[in-house]
């Protein structure tokens, strides 16, 4: 199956998830189905047949539902943020991980991200993206200072620092 046919599946099954509360015979039915396959992924991963980080997407998701990815959150978040530095400091920025707990992941904007007027645009757009794709579990991320320059307090404003493509976002 390619993404195009993983993303459609995915879809229909969401639509088809959409009104299973109701029925509460149906519900029970998928809640032991995914036990089941839960299990047999516990057993591939105890056996070795999956052992090392998996490089698909789609399988990695799979063993996060049933908890059983081999790499921890911060080492996944970690990755993720090595994955943006690149495009982060083309701007001259860059993302620090400040620390993991209660589903947030809190970094730190560094260079022209750092009060930079856009950098609620950057964390939204690369940085939120890329570690909530490594890790979905989490339910946020959150940036120091970017909260309260976007509720209205002071920004220092450097335009010159500032990537042009970020100021536009």
């Amino acid at each position: 199956m390619n993404d195009a046919e993983i993303a459609e599946r995915l879809a229909r099954v969401e639509s088809a998830l959409a009104g299973i509360e109701d029925d509460p015979p149906a519900l029970a039915a998928l809640q032991a189905v995914v036990e089941l396959y839960g299990e047999a992924l516990r057993r591939l991963v105890r056996s070795g047949a999956i052992g090392a980080a998996p490089d698909d997407d789609l399988v990695a998701h799979l063993l996060l539902v049933h908890d059983l990815h081999p790499e921890g959150v911060e080492t996944r978040v970690a990755r993720a943020l090595e994955e943006v530095r690149p495009y982060l400091g083309s701007h001259g920025g860059g993302v620090e991980l400040v620390g993991i707990s209660g589903g947030v992941a809190r970094v730190r904007l560094e260079g022209t991200c750092d009060g930079c007027a856009s950098s609620t645009a950057t964390l939204k757009d690369a940085i939120e993206r890329a570690v909530l794709q490594a890790a979905p579990e989490l339910e946020a991320v959150e940036a120091e200072g970017v909260e309260a320059a976007a509720a209205g307090g002071l920004l220092q404003i450097r335009t010159l620092e500032c990537p042009t493509e970020l100021q536009t976002a």
